[in-house]
């Protein structure tokens, strides 16, 4: 039953308060009643409301990680984004999912144990299709991976597995590692059937396909660390990181960052058979006089305009405008 009252409904509790064939007071002592939940001990909870809200922020973040990367190497607009957070058993996770379908089954040392990315069949051949040179289509019956297709898949699942790193930082430093690619769920066995798994869904669309990723990790794998996964905790950890060390290590390392500069002295147009009659000695007319201003590239944008001069002994350009582009004034 929903707990959400139609028009209908409320009417006729208003009515009722009316008529007084319902007694306020009466509804409040039973809200104040304490209600019975139904609890089934074949199959405990064993993740708090608190620590699943901490996987769903860790994995919201994963998600935007992971969708750049996804779009970057696909060249193509993908959405990644977490639908649900659940505790249920394995053996009720492999019921869920497709045969065949794409199991990719990693370890997050230090942690023990295994735990399973699970690409939809759909999704996982229409990225293949794309990464071998297709436009991203979903085959008429889905199958078994070749030996090429399933050598991709292990680089692709890899790359996607190390997007984990960064969203975990807050609770532990760890390295997932793909230990092997399986298609048929019923031999894919990490645990045991009755043990607690965390299932992260994770809504993938892809152009006009909408499909599924689900993040399969099981308790004991997270059980040294569960006392850890709470939003308390990861917010502190995530703003402890900011130390004035790591402000002046990253600072250094920008200040010493070699940035490419190019002084743009004019352009031109020749044949080429006045190219290849170049010689030393030569003169090449150019679009600017000498006394306009030179372009200072940096990178591939002129940032800079200048006059050309030297300095010692040196050829030189002095600074004499600077270029704003967009909102930089912002």
């Amino acid at each position: 039953m929903s707990d959400i009252l139609s028009q209908n409904e409320i009417d006729q509790l208003l009515s009722a308060l009316t008529s007084g064939s319902v007694d306020a007071d009466e509804l409040k002592e039973e809200e104040t009643k304490k209600k019975v939940r139904v609890y089934d001990f074949r199959r405990p909870n064993k993740f708090s409301k608190d620590q699943i809200h901490t996987l769903r922020v860790i994995y919201e973040n994963y998600a935007r990680a992971l969708g750049t990367y996804l779009s970057a190497q696909l060249r193509l607009s993908i959405q990644v984004e977490v639908l649900s957070v659940e505790q249920t058993t394995y053996e009720e996770f492999v019921r869920s999912i497709p045969n065949p379908t794409i199991l990719n089954v990693f370890s997050l040392y230090p942690l023990e144990g295994n735990a399973i990315l699970e690409i939809n069949p759909n999704l996982g051949f229409a990225m293949l299709d794309r990464l071998l040179g297709g436009l991203g289509n979903v085959p008429e019956k889905i199958r078994p991976l070749t030996e090429i297709e399933q050598t991709v898949v292990e680089r692709v699942g890899q790359r996607m597995l190390d997007y984990m790193q960064e969203p975990w930082g807050s609770i532990i430093e760890i390295e997932p590692s793909l230990e092997r690619v399986e298609t048929n769920p019923q031999f894919t066995q990490v645990v045991s059937p009755s043990e607690i798994m965390i299932i992260i869904s994770l809504e993938t669309k892809m152009g006009n396909l909408i499909s599924m990723m689900n993040m399969c990790i099981p308790f004991i794998v997270l059980e040294p660390i569960v006392d850890k996964l709470s939003v308390h905790f990861y917010y502190a950890s995530s703003s402890s990181q900011a130390l004035p060390e790591n402000v002046d290590a990253i600072r250094y390392r920008l200040d010493n960052t070699y940035v490419p500069v190019k002084i743009l002295l004019g352009r031109t147009v020749i044949t080429v058979k006045d190219l290849l009659g170049l010689s030393v000695g030569d003169v090449i007319p150019l679009n600017k006089n000498i006394n306009e201003e030179l372009e200072v590239i940096i990178g591939q944008r002129t940032k800079f305009l200048g006059k050309p001069g030297t300095f010692g002994n040196k050829y030189s350009v002095q600074v004499s405008q600077i270029i704003k582009e967009g909102n930089e004034d912002e």
